[in-house]
């Protein structure tokens, strides 16, 4: 099948030409990228403990609220954090099922997929209006917190049902793509890890622990002297959520040898958006990416949040248009990277986003999304669900694009379908993670029908 041009149309059954290896779909993307795009003058993106008890709540919302987070709870080790509310049994089914071949897979010669981003504790409730206007909390906003206004809000969380998570958006994908390719669907399971800062305190113990019962491997060492970062995520009746952020040690994430090793050995190499936010993470991430192209890895960039677009525009622009194979952001993300105004079209966005960078994918909520090649972009419909939670969706159609991509689809509009899916199944639930036999169930039917009806689609 002929590869597409750069001038013509995408067709609705458009493929992308076999990938017999991931080096082959690295240079079909490259290839797709206009060698005299200038990038300049500004265009240049749960694991789950449930804490319901009054008295835990109250003892957890004193604890982070001492200096930097630690007082009592630098006291606890992981076990006493572990016993805060119930066990997720979802993870202890996933570690009993899959406790050999996770521990056979640790250190794999090359690690499919490496996401370098914030690595942060999530505390995650719902609570109405009133309490939001009560904090003064814009609603649907995101906004860096201190270590004593982190206390206050947990603190004034008494009496609604919340849990802690090893959370962050990027876990989300890294966890989701990790079920899809867990051992009892395919003989060889998606080795995928993350890089990222924690501290040697008991909630970066919990936060490593927990990826690794979802088999992600969390490789970077702990920062012995410092004190885990945490989000607070607010989500109001209307499914629309208000993150508090608190970045302790997640703020610091350096380049270093044992991060140029890991990406060398890495296949796909997803950097995720709110790094852009702290202040000496750009140079990590133009070296981590330089080394990434160097070593043959695809690169892929998560939007992450408008207003951080908004705020560092020229940087993510520096690496979406020199360094980014993929990215992925929402129809705001997308014209914000566009500098569109809000009554463009997102398909406009994404087909304009499509002439820097060679995949590009838009969700759009529930009018759909969108996957864009050289200038041109294939509408996906969006898959029914009745919504509970919009948390995650995202970051869990991410991880469909590059379960796809990994597996070597080359139907576009198959693999959207796929990730479309996957959001829907996340959306139809409370919390924002894929669960194992969800992704056990979409990856076998997935397979089943590309195994079916082909994926030469237009060849």
């Amino acid at each position: 099948m002929a590869a597409l041009s750069l001038i013509s149309p995408i067709p609705s059954s458009a493929s992308l030409p076999p990938i017999y290896s991931l080096y082959h779909f690295k240079g079909t993307l490259q290839s797709n990228k206009t060698s005299s795009t200038s990038i300049s003058g500004g265009f240049r993106s749960s694991w789950n403990l449930r804490i319901d008890s009054k008295a835990e709540k109250m003892q957890l919302g004193l604890m982070v609220s001492r200096n930097g987070g630690g007082g009592e709870l630098d006291d606890m080790d992981e076990g006493q954090i572990e016993n805060i509310g119930d066990q997720d049994e979802d993870d202890e089914e996933w570690t009993q099922a899959h406790a050999s071949s996770s521990s056979s897979s640790s250190s794999p010669e090359r690690w499919d997929v490496l996401g370098l981003g914030q690595a942060m504790v999530d505390f995650s409730g719902v609570v109405d209006d009133a309490f939001l206007e009560k904090l003064d909390l814009e609603k649907g906003t995101r906004k860096l917190i201190n270590h004593e206004e982190r206390g206050r809000v947990l603190q004034a969380m008494d009496g609604c049902s919340y849990k802690a998570a090893a959370g962050g958006s990027l876990s989300n994908t890294l966890v989701a793509l990790a079920r899809l390719g867990c051992p009892s669907i395919t003989d060889r399971p998606l080795n995928v890890a993350m890089a990222g800062s924690i501290a040697g305190d008991p909630l970066g113990s919990f936060y490593r622990t927990k990826l690794r019962r979802a088999n992600v491997n969390f490789l970077s060492a702990p920062i012995m002297d410092g004190t885990t970062g945490t989000v607070i995520v607010l989500t109001t009746p209307d499914a629309q959520r208000t993150m508090l952020a608190y970045q302790g040690t997640s703020s610091v994430v350096n380049y270093d040898s044992c991060l140029a090793s890991l990406i060398s050995k890495t296949n796909v190499f997803v950097v995720e958006g709110y790094l852009f936010e702290l202040p000496d993470t750009i140079r990590t991430i133009t070296k981590a990416c330089e080394e990434a192209h160097r070593n043959g890895a695809l690169v892929a960039v998560t939007a992450s949040d408008v207003s951080c677009i908004e705020r560092h525009y020229d940087d993510f622009w520096d690496i979406v248009g020199n360094y980014a194979d993929i990215i992925f952001a929402n129809s705001d993300e997308a014209r914000a990277f566009c500098h569109f105004s809000a009554e463009e079209s997102p398909i406009s966005a994404t087909r304009y986003l499509s002439h820097f960078v060679p995949f590009v994918s838009v969700t759009d909520g529930i009018n759909g999304s969108y996957i864009g090649a050289k200038g041109e972009a294939i509408y996906i419909p969006p898959s029914p669900c009745v919504p509970v939670d919009t948390c995650g969706a995202g970051d869990a159609y991410a991880s469909g694009i590059l379960y796809g991509i990994l597996r070597g689809v080359t139907d576009l509009k198959g693999m959207g379908e796929l990730a479309a899916t996957i959001a829907a199944t996340v959306v139809g639930q409370q919390g924002t993670r894929l669960r194992v036999q969800d992704a056990v169930e979409l990856a076998r039917s997935h397979d089943f029908r590309l195994n079916s009806v082909g994926t030469d689609v237009g060849s």
